[in-house]
């Protein structure tokens, strides 16, 4: 056997026992090192700022803290809390108001009507309540190994920030590419997840915010619903009437029905209209030019499918795993999209050479 494929066949097989080994961990380090790489140009104008690499690293590991994990931790306990404290009065009392409503259509809409009444017959209040009682019961039992995840996705993204250009450098020289492909690889690939990864957080941070402050006047809790908003709002056309529709029938028949149209006109005009067409796109362009200082177009309902397989194959970290992974091979697409331009390049110059 020759040497070089004796110590390929070893190095497979301790690479197995270390993944074995390092089993438990490896979505953590994956989630973590795909959010590393995301921030990779935020973090590298926050260390030419602060000159200190400790300070930088610690710096972006809190900002990813306390825009990122924060609330989604906060969102996870009241969510529970607020599944076992709900109302089955209430909902009995809606859906009977909402039943007395679709009884006084005229017959004009007598098929809208029927299918309506036929809905409504199916709706059990006190299964519902069981299911989300069990619901907020699996979202209790699993938050400590939430939390220990997050801990865990914390820790590896301040290593991989602070060991970032030592990492990359190595990185870099085992690929069997030249220097500045291999560069290419790593700039194309940390700009088109940071594209993806900026545009979602704007799009969140931005209509959760809206949504937020203004249910706040109606007594719901705002940090709660805004960041559900803001998780709805990546779901294309239909995203903020996930959210939005539900509170305005409850409010307009439980509590008044002008509050159930005003919240209704407010998500529409303020949301959907003003902030997702004219202001959103305003602020990807921004982050476009000014902080990743490059563009890159990536379809919005792209984006939502890569978070929807994530979830559904990686789970909860799915939803930046997903993104990640297309985001990869979008970037390894143009990379290869280069390389066939410089060939074409050589072989013209090299025709022209020989002509």
């Amino acid at each position: 056997m020759k040497p070089q494929y004796f110590l390929i066949l070893i190095g497979a097989i301790t690479l197995y026992f270390l993944l074995e080994l390092f089993d438990p961990f490896l979505k953590a380090m994956s989630v973590a090192l795909l959010l590393a790489v995301a921030t990779n140009t935020f973090s590298t104008n926050v260390s030419i700022k602060i000159k200190n690499k400790f300070l930088s690293s610690t710096l972006m590991t809190i900002i990813l803290t306390f825009v990122f994990f924060i609330p989604l931790l906060y969102c996870v306990f009241s969510f529970a809390t607020l599944i076992n404290n709900i109302d089955q009065q209430a909902l009995s009392k809606m859906l009977t108001k909402f039943e007395s409503w679709v009884a006084l259509l005229p017959n004009d809409f007598l098929i809208i009507k029927e299918q309506l009444m036929e809905a409504i017959s199916k709706i059990n209040i006190k299964e519902f309540i069981e299911s989300l009682l069990s619901f907020g019961a699996y979202l209790g039992k699993n938050s400590a190994k939430f939390i220990i995840d997050m801990i865990m996705i914390l820790i590896f993204y301040f290593f991989f920030n602070f060991y970032s250009f030592e990492l990359s450098s190595y990185l870099k020289s085992l690929l069997p590419l030249k220097k500045e492909d291999a560069s290419a690889l790593f700039f194309e690939s940390s700009t088109v997840m940071s594209v993806v990864l900026y545009s979602v957080l704007a799009t969140a941070i931005l209509e959760g915010f809206l949504f937020g402050i203004f249910i706040t006047f109606f007594g719901y809790d705002g940090i709660l619903l805004g960041v559900l908003y803001g998780f709805a709002s990546l779901i294309p056309v239909v995203g903020g009437l996930i959210m939005w529709l539900p509170i305005a029938l409850y409010e307009g028949f439980t509590v008044s029905l002008t509050n159930g149209l005003i919240i209704a006109i407010y998500s529409v005009v303020a949301i959907a209209i003003v902030a997702d067409t004219f202001v959103k796109p305003v602020i990807i362009k921004y982050i476009n030019l000014k902080v990743v200082k490059t563009k890159a177009n990536i379809n919005e309902l792209l984006i939502f499918f890569s978070i929807l397989a994530g979830l559904s194959t990686f789970g909860f970290w799915g939803m930046i795993i997903g993104p990640a992974m297309v985001s990869f091979f979008i970037s390894i697409v143009q990379l290869l999209k280069k390389f066939s331009i410089d060939s074409k390049i050589k072989d013209i110059n090299s025709l022209d050479s020989t002509i």
